[in-house]
C-alpha cells in the first residue's frame, strides 16, 4: 500500500499597498525574479508552501498559496520563526512600508480570506 499522497490547502490573503504610484512599482520591482533574497523563499518553502502567486489591482493584492498541511507550522511557530530569522524579519518591516491594512484590519497585513463560492459545488 503506497504511503498517503501529500494534502494541499489553497489559502487567499488580502493587502492593500499604499496608493501611491512610485510605491507600487517599487514593490512590483520587489518581487520580479530574483527581488525577495533567497533566505525569505527558503522560509516559505520550509513552511510547506508548494505555490504562491500575488496578483495586483489598483493598490489591492491578493496572494494565493497551496500549502502542504502536513508540513505546515502553527502560527506561533512560524511567527517565532520568523522573527529569529534577521533577514526574513528585514523583508517583512520592508515590504510592511508599502503595505496598508484593511479598513476592517487595522493592525493587520495578509487577512486570510474565506472562499464563499466554488463552481465544483454548484449543481450542473
Amino acid at each position: 500500500m503506497s504511503a498517503n499522497p501529500r494534502r494541499l490547502v489553497r489559502r487567499c490573503f488580502a493587502v492593500d499597498l499604499h496608493d501611491d504610484p512610485g510605491l507600487i512599482a517599487a514593490y512590483r520591482r520587489w518581487h520580479a525574479p530574483g527581488g525577495p533574497p533567497a533566505a525569505v523563499s527558503a522560509a516559505i518553502r520550509a513552511d510547506g508552501v508548494e505555490s504562491l502567486e500575488i496578483w495586483l489591482v489598483g493598490d489591492r493584492m491578493f496572494m494565493v498559496m497551496e500549502q502542504d498541511t502536513e508540513r505546515a507550522p502553527d502560527p506561533e511557530t512560524k511567527r517565532a520563526r520568523d522573527v529569529a530569522n534577521p533577514e526574513v524579519a528585514a523583508w517583512d518591516k520592508l515590504m510592511a512600508s508599502f503595505q496598508k491594512s484593511l479598513p476592517f484590519a487595522p493592525e493587520q497585513t495578509w487577512v486570510e480570506m474565506e472562499r464563499i463560492y466554488s463552481l465544483d459545488e454548484q449543481p450542473n
